[in-house]
């Protein structure tokens, strides 16, 4: 295959992009919006910048190894520093607490704020690293519907120890058995979140997303998290990658079961591979109307969305850093209403990213630029306004509440991002963030391939597909799916 058209320039379209070029194909890039990045971009609201998306950064090789790919050295075009504290922990119950990047440092000290054995807790991180270490060769970094994968010596490692996954188990439970303490078993739920799951319902197997923050760590780009779009776009640029934006593919030509191209409203292009960076829902209700769906998979419950609020914020919080989360004082509940009753809890779980803390540039002097986020139900038809309108008023209030301040007389601007608005900005059904939700121990392989076993030289890459959302497995996605690529080539 000496061509590729890949459609969508989310962060797994630019790297696939980027990968396929390294390995010599000609590659063109057609973008419904203006710009590139999908829901990893930037907006500037008066006198404060915001990063739109995702804000969390772990594992920056899989971004620095792609300007390897050219030979270029990656400090030259991006850059970023660890951060020390993982996140700043609130609780209606007056209990706060500073997670600190260095597992050993944050033992001892939780092991001080809630009267726990620090030995346990070190022990379950080290058990979170076990199950990265034995998964991830499987799970994350090749494709789970290939053959090949299991006849590996990682598979067969990991096959023999299946029984430390904790895959029979809730993660809430495990935490509960684990942990006990009440803070804690919280504080270590929340990480079901990382994929849009309930941790009442996804699989044990999710502890081991501790082990990235609190060993591998977590990172700040110099520039913010849009400087990951805008310093891989332009090495696509220097690099031949064609561009095609404001091209929305309306279909994926399909001849004698073969993807051969594409189809927008003024033209047809054609090439040897079809990469969709789309939602793979959205890839087949929309762009393969014709073809037969995975309809199994596409049922699939999806993950969680978000309610964002963008707000300018005239005064600086000495207790507050990069990430910040104020708990429920239900979680169970929270879930119950985002996924049973597809609602809002009213008292809402609260992340506040505030990048100010790191780029004062962001905001003006004295003043922070806050990224304030629920999770919530995807769009089912909600009344969104009035959703909205009740979530505003909650959120104000906790943050009244547990850091003691007016929150309303200190917000100079505000911007709003619903379900409805992921769904249409980045063709998401039903804004789901993560595609699919992983609330059942088959999740991982119920999500799409990176191919399609029905139309040869379509491939898929994305959060909606395996391994699964958020930014390092994106890229893991696109790595998956270039190398199938090449590997037919």
């Amino acid at each position: 295959m000496d061509s590729a058209i890949i459609i969508g320039s989310g962060i797994a379209g630019i790297a696939s992009a980027l990968r396929l070029r390294a390995a010599g194909k000609d590659v063109s890039v057609f973008e419904a919006n203006n710009y590139p990045g999908g829901k990893l971009h930037a907006f500037e609201l008066e006198d404060y910048r915001f990063d739109a998306g995702p804000s969390l950064f772990t594992l920056p090789e899989l971004v620095t190894e792609l300007f390897e790919l050219f030979n270029e050295k990656p400090t030259e075009f991006f850059q970023y520093h660890r951060k020390e504290t993982v996140c700043n922990y609130f609780w209606e119950d007056g209990m706060r607490f500073t997670v600190n990047a260095n597992r050993e440092i944050f033992a001892k000290d939780a092991a001080t704020k809630f009267g726990v054995d620090s030995k346990s807790l070190l022990a379950y991180l080290q058990k979170s690293e076990k199950k990265y270490e034995l998964t991830s060769p499987i799970f994350l970094e090749k494709s789970l519907h290939k053959i090949g994968t299991y006849l590996s010596k990682d598979t067969l490692k990991a096959l023999t120890q299946m029984w430390s996954l904790d895959i029979g188990t809730n993660l809430n439970s495990l935490n509960e058995k684990s942990i006990s303490e009440p803070h804690l078993v919280q504080l270590f739920n929340r990480y079901a979140t990382y994929n849009g799951s309930s941790p009442y319902l996804t699989t044990g197997i999710m502890s081991m997303i501790p082990h990235l923050e609190l060993h591998k760590g977590t990172y700040f780009p110099v520039g913010g998290m849009h400087s990951i779009t805008a310093s891989l776009y332009q090495l696509a640029l220097r690099h031949g990658i064609q561009f095609h934006f404001n091209q929305k593919v309306e279909e994926i030509i399909v001849k004698e079961g073969q993807a051969i191209g594409i189809k927008t409203k003024d033209n047809q292009h054609f090439a040897d591979a079809i990469v969709s960076n789309m939602d793979i829902f959205s890839t087949y209700k929309k762009l393969l109307k014709d073809q037969k769906h995975p309809e199994r998979t596409l049922q699939q419950e999806r993950s969680s969305s978000a309610i964002i609020f963008y707000w300018g914020i005239k005064k600086q919080f000495a207790e507050l850093d990069l990430h910040n989360i104020l708990f429920s004082g239900n979680y169970r509940k929270e879930f119950e209403h985002i996924f049973d009753k597809k609602s809002l809890f009213e008292d809402p779980t609260i992340y506040i990213n505030i990048t100010s803390k790191e780029l004062s540039s962001d905001a003006p002097n004295g003043k922070e630029n806050w990224f304030v986020m629920i999770n919530a139900p995807g769009d089912f038809g909600q009344n969104w306004d009035a959703l909205v309108k009740q979530a505003r008023q909650n959120i104000i209030d906790k943050v009244n509440r547990l850091l003691g301040v007016n929150l309303e007389s200190l917000i100079e601007v505000e911007d709003i991002l619903t379900p409805p608005l992921i769904e249409q900005r980045t063709g998401s059904y039903r804004g789901a963030l993560y595609g699919a939700a992983s609330n059942s121990k088959f999740a991982a392989f119920l999500r799409h391939p990176n191919f399609s076993s029905k139309i040869k030289g379509l491939y898929c890459s994305g959060g909606s597909v395996h391994p699964g959302g958020g930014i390092p497995l994106c890229l893991l996605s696109a790595k998956i799916t270039s190398d199938l690529i090449i590997s037919t080539s």
